[in-house]
């Protein structure tokens, strides 16, 4: 079972470093405060609309992806969403292994944020 949640992607709410919030609590968690907040969907994806003050990092850019990262602070939180929730779970795999401590992905993605203006 541990084989196929870590095939498809599920393995990411084991994680002692990542955590999956509903977007209640994820908005909660990032109101009035000055978090690392990023959005791993296409910049066109981004375009059409974001939660406010989130960087676009675009997942598919594999070539710059893992690099922008690395000015982030790893020992602070960091707060993730794609547009469902698949590739922000990647994206929180990925940057658990390049050190990062708190990562919380934002459950259902950008289409479950009810708070969109």
């Amino acid at each position: 079972m541990a084989l196929f949640s870590t095939l498809f992607g599920t393995n990411a709410q084991k994680s002692d470093s990542i955590k999956i919030l509903a977007a209640s609590d994820f908005k909660k968690a990032i109101e009035n405060k000055d978090v690392q907040l990023v959005d791993v969907r296409t910049t066109q994806e981004y375009n059409q609309g974001a939660i406010e003050s989130a960087l676009n990092i675009d997942f598919f850019r594999q070539d710059t992806f893992q690099g922008k990262f690395e000015k982030f602070d790893k020992d602070e939180p960091l707060y993730l969403y794609c547009r469902s929730g698949n590739r922000s779970q990647k994206a929180a795999t990925i940057l658990e292994q390049m050190g990062f401590k708190q990562i919380i992905d934002l459950k259902g993605g950008y289409r479950a944020w009810p708070y969109k203006n």
